[in-house]
């Protein structure tokens, strides 16, 4: 009886396995639906910036679009070109989407919450790894593989070159992300994210963004370079509509386009908390205490904000030019990133 008992796992344990998969069901849930509202929103400020309604027809406001058009891709034809590699067709927008959605087992969205009723403490997220910052970079460039496959075996000259553009973009801007990260862990000794935005507690100085001078410097040379990584005006190269069409998406139809969008929100999604974590005190209010807000709505609202700011850019800045894409990231970004790390290195030695 009692070789039953050492076996069989503890109450604690199993309640523990049961709140992660909760938590895992709600996450995937959430990041599954917001390109719904994403998508309306987009479209609104799209039409807001260009002096029109955007949406109105379906819902009141439009609100409702979003879900017509899921509704339309759906039901839509699914077309496979019949020179395709249709496996590798059929899985590459799946390859796209699964690191952009894994990202999130790692991201926090509070510290931790008591259930009353249970009495039991629930954390925020659903794992907290001392090497979070290696397994986003690490899982989140698995995301290019899926626009290169797709690309390939699409059969198509304009999916090839997208797919080829998308991988010299992302071999361009990921050394510098990664260089921004890197600056984020020197400024708070950790990998941490939970840990890095307890090292911005307190007042909103301590936020990484205000660590002069080397913070508002890693802060741009992380956006400029998630925006890249995103595939987003003004470096959506690998899409371009004027000369490839639609790039490496250019043959897809149907749930499969829908697919790669998901992957390209979903990304979007988490860019926008990291950069809320790595440099704007992740859920902590500026003033604390004052106004008195739950964390995680601190969280919440900041990274609208930086959503909201990508939508803007999207549809303000004209596109790069492939070569002044490449001189940005190999000219300007990855030597700026270099001689950050050596400032920033000497900061942490000499104060």
């Amino acid at each position: 009886m009692t070789e039953l008992t050492n076996i069989l796992p503890s109450m604690a344990t199993v309640l523990q396995v049961i709140m992660i998969a909760v938590k895992c069901v709600i996450i995937a849930g959430i990041v599954m639906n917001l390109p719904i509202i994403l998508v309306w929103l987009e479209r609104k400020v799209a039409g807001h910036i260009q002096q029109r309604p955007g949406p109105m027809r379906i819902g009141p406001h439009g609100l409702l679009q979003s879900v017509a058009d899921g509704i339309k891709l759906i039901f839509k034809e699914d077309i496979i070109p019949s020179k395709a590699d249709k496996i590798v067709f059929i899985i590459a927008p799946v390859i796209a989407l699964i690191p952009a959605m894994t990202v999130f087992v790692t991201i926090p969205f509070g510290d931790s919450i008591m259930i009353p009723y249970i009495n039991q403490e629930v954390t925020l997220y659903i794992a907290d790894f001392n090497v979070a910052i290696l397994f986003i970079l690490a899982v989140g460039g698995i995301s290019v593989y899926g626009f290169m496959l797709g690309g390939w075996a699409s059969n198509s000259k304009y999916a090839l070159l997208g797919s080829i553009r998308a991988a010299a973009q992302m071999i361009s801007y990921e050394v510098a992300f990664s260089f921004a990260a890197i600056g984020v862990v020197m400024m708070t000794n950790s990998l941490s994210l939970v840990d890095i935005v307890h090292a911005q507690d307190g007042w909103f100085t301590n936020w990484n963004i205000l660590y002069l001078p080397v913070g508002p410097v890693w802060f741009c040379i992380f956006f400029v370079a998630a925006l890249a990584e995103l595939n987003r005006i003004p470096f959506d190269m690998s899409e371009d509509e004027g000369s490839l069409a639609a790039g490496y998406q250019v043959e897809y139809s149907g749930m499969k386009f829908s697919l790669f969008a998901l992957a390209e929100y979903s990304a979007m999604v988490s860019i926008s908390v990291l950069c809320v974590i790595f440099f704007f005190g992740g859920w902590n209010a500026p003033i604390p205490g004052i106004p008195i807000v739950p964390p995680v709505l601190w969280l919440i609202g900041k990274t609208f904000v930086f959503i909201y700011f990508f939508m803007v850019i999207r549809f303000t800045l004209p596109r790069y030019r492939y070569d002044q894409l490449m001189t940005i990231g190999w000219k300007v970004l990855i030597p700026l990133s270099l001689v950050m790390i050596l400032i920033t290195g000497l900061m942490r030695i000499l104060l």
